[in-house]
Order: structure tokens, then sequence, then C-alpha cells
């Protein structure tokens, strides 16, 4: 029996950056010997097992063989016989094809130390292609090392090609598209997830909504990158920069998806794009079975933001009806989530990255007089039903009025 560190682990110690958790390899070894040793098995499809002392997870080397479509279509061997050789050769990419033997010597037969070097994603096999989830695994490999200068192998961009042109990837369960899709939208550049996943067409086959924006035309005096996909991307990777969570990123993300649907006619103006979005963010959520948290929060900036942007035009009136529809009274985290998202469009542009985004404070001050708003004190009044939410609705409108009016007058004094 061997076992020999491998995966993840490897790679990043020869990258030179930090890494989670082991992952281990065993060799010569049968599911009795281990269970014997005190390893806990908790492989369901294939032999896997929990370090009696670390909990780290190690597996029977196998070799595995396609016997029907999608990325569940797969039978397993497990056995002392298989060699360490059989079971990397399964393995997605050269980079993750590395082992380490217990003395640190690094067994490498596919030249992923060689495609470290190279900043190359390159598949290890042909076999590549029986599992259409690294087609995704590969985008999000390319947006988790863009910062180190990786990019995909030009044969690997042709192997995803052929495998969506074969509809590998209309086997995808939606649970496994978003479960790679957030990942990726944890990295630092989560754009390049999405435009990794263009040149194979991959992108259009599952989220048309997002391919649909790239050459689609704005108005160049608000958007000096023009193309709208192009500015999705900087938009999300804008949100990357300014906040840590993942729903925001999305938001971000989504935020302008009708205007891959504006008339031609149109174009470069988008008319109305905000409630072609919200139906085509919730459109999407429903296909792949987006959390709620995540789609309540992306129709909400899709619909809202232009008013977050021209906010100092706003009425108070108006001010206190976003809020309520935001319901940042009852989750005042939302609102936070909403302005990050908006301050991210706003500055997802070209040659904006750095522009303040005072709408954000603003609005923060006006939710903080609104909120304000004594209740109790309205209760203590004798109030009660409709009567009393008319009242805190005026009171609320009023404490707003009164922050925009300190606001504009603040304004015009240093005008």
């Amino acid at each position: 029996m061997k076992v020999y560190r491998v995966g993840g682990a490897v790679r990043d110690r020869l990258l030179g950056i930090p890494h989670a958790d082991s992952d281990w390899v065993v060799v010569g070894a049968t599911p009795q010997q281990l269970v014997a040793l005190g390893y806990r098995a908790v492989g369901k499809d294939f032999p896997v097992f929990l370090h009696p002392q670390t909990h780290e997870e190690y597996a029977l080397a196998r070799t595995e063989r396609k016997v029907a479509p999608g990325y569940k279509g797969f039978t397993f061997h497990a056995a002392p016989d298989v060699t360490l050789e059989d079971d990397l050769r399964r393995r997605d990419l050269t980079i993750n094809a590395i082992a380490e033997a217990e003395d640190g010597t690094i067994i490498d037969p596919f030249g992923g130390r060689r495609d470290l070097e190279q900043r190359l994603l390159r598949h290890v096999s042909t076999a590549f292609s029986e599992d259409p989830v690294r087609i995704l695994r590969v985008a999000r490999f390319a947006a988790r090392f863009h910062k180190l200068g990786f990019r995909v192998a030009p044969e690997t961009e042709s192997l995803m090609r052929e495998m969506v042109q074969a509809g590998e990837v209309d086997a995808l369960v939606p649970e496994r598209v978003w479960q790679e899709t957030v990942r990726a939208l944890g990295e630092e550049t989560p754009s390049i997830f999405f435009t990794s996943l263009r040149p194979s067409g991959a992108l259009a086959k599952l989220f048309p909504e997002i391919e649909r924006l790239f050459g689609v035309p704005q108005r160049p005096e608000y958007h000096p990158e023009i193309d709208c996909g192009v500015h999705t991307m900087m938009v999300v990777d804008r949100a990357a920069q300014i906040s840590a969570d993942t729903r925001v990123r999305f938001a971000a993300l989504v935020h302008d998806l009708g205007k891959g649907t504006t008339p031609q006619e149109l174009l470069p103006r988008h008319h109305g794009h905000e409630h072609r979005s919200v139906d085509l963010v919730e459109d999407l959520c429903r296909r792949i079975r987006i959390p709620n948290e995540y789609r309540e929060l992306a129709a909400m900036v899709a619909r809202y933001h232009g008013a977050c942007h021209t906010f100092f035009e706003l009425k108070a009136s108006t001010v206190v009806k976003t809020l309520r529809h935001l319901d940042a009274f009852r989750r005042p985290e939302r609102l936070g989530q909403f302005l990050l998202a908006c301050q991210a469009d706003a500055q997802g542009r070209l040659n904006k990255t750095n522009e303040p985004y005072p709408q954000a404070p603003a609005f923060e001050q006006c939710f903080q007089a609104a909120r304000a708003v004594d209740v109790k004190a309205l209760v203590a009044q004798g109030l009660r039903g409709a009567a009393l939410g008319q009242k805190l609705h005026r009171a609320r409108i009023a404490a707003v009025a009164g922050v925009l009016s300190a606001i504009k007058s603040r304004a015009s004094s240093t005008a």
C-alpha cells in the first residue's frame, strides 16, 4: 500500500500559493484494509475514506469508463492493481494530475509542471470530453488563476467546442451548473469564467441571456466601453473588488440582461430594459434553480438600479417607496447589498472605476432617517391598522425630505 498527495494541494504548492486540505490517493489497497486501519468510508459512488486523525479524504486509485451521457454516466473500477498513473490519467487538467510521494518526490506523467510554468490549462487526455462539468471547471480555473497569467490551451478550447456541438452540456443538471458558477463568482475576476465559456459556445448554451449582451451597443456618453457584454463583465469584476458577497456579484452580473433584447431600431438607447431584465433574471434563476436569496436581490437591482443612479432627482416619496420595495425596513442588510451592486454598475465602465458614487451614502442617510421614525410613538397616539400605516408612511417621507433638503443645501454651498 502506497499513499500519494494529489490534486490542488500539490498544484498550489508548486505555484507557491496557499492551499487548503490535501486529497490523497491510495494505491495497492482494498477497502477492507483501510477500514481495518481505522479509516471511515464515506464515498457512495466509489471508495473514499476519511483519515482517522486528520479527517482528510483518501480515495482508492481508480479508473472510470463512460457508459451513458452526462456527467453521471460513469462506472468506476477500484482495485489494488490500479496504478497511480491510471488514476491520474482520468483527471481533468494536467496541472491537477500531479502527485507527491510521502518522501516529497513529484510524480508528473502528463506534463503538469511544464504547463504550470507555461501557465496553460490543458486537458490530460481525450477522456476529458466524457464529462461536461469539466468545461465549467476549466472556466473556473481560468478565473481563479487569471492573475497568474493562465490561459486555456488552444487544443483544450477546441475539445470544449466539440463537446458543446455534440450536445454534452445539454446533459448538465442545473444544480451542478450553479455550483460551479457560484464558486467562480467567488474568484477575484469572475468575468473570466464567463468569457472563457464563450469560444466553445458553452456560454450561449448555458447562459444565453448573458451571451446576447455581447455586441449590443450603448450610448457612449454614458458607457465609453459601448458594448453591453463588456460593460457587464466590468461590472461583475468591480463588484468583486468592493464586495465578497457572491449575492452582490450575481446581482451585478445580471442587472442589465434586458439590454440584450432591446429592439434593433431603438439602439443604442435601451428604454424599458429594467423591466425586461427582471423577467430575464426570473427565467434564468428558475432554469438553473438559483437560490431565492440570489434571485430576490438580483431582481431588485435589475428593476431599481436606474432609480439609484438618479437618486438626487428623486422625490422623498419615491425614495420611501423604493425602500419599501427593497424590503429595507424589514431586512436592512438588503439595502447595503443593493447599493454595492449599483455602485459596481456605475463604476464598471471604461475609465470610471475610481469615480465616487455619492448616491450610496445619500441613500443610506435617507434610510436611516426613515427608519428612525418612532413607530411606538404613533401607536401611543392610538393609531392602528391602515391609519397607522398611512401616518408612518407620511412621517418617513417627511424625514427623508429633510435629509434630501440638507444634502442639496450642502451641495449648493460647496458649488
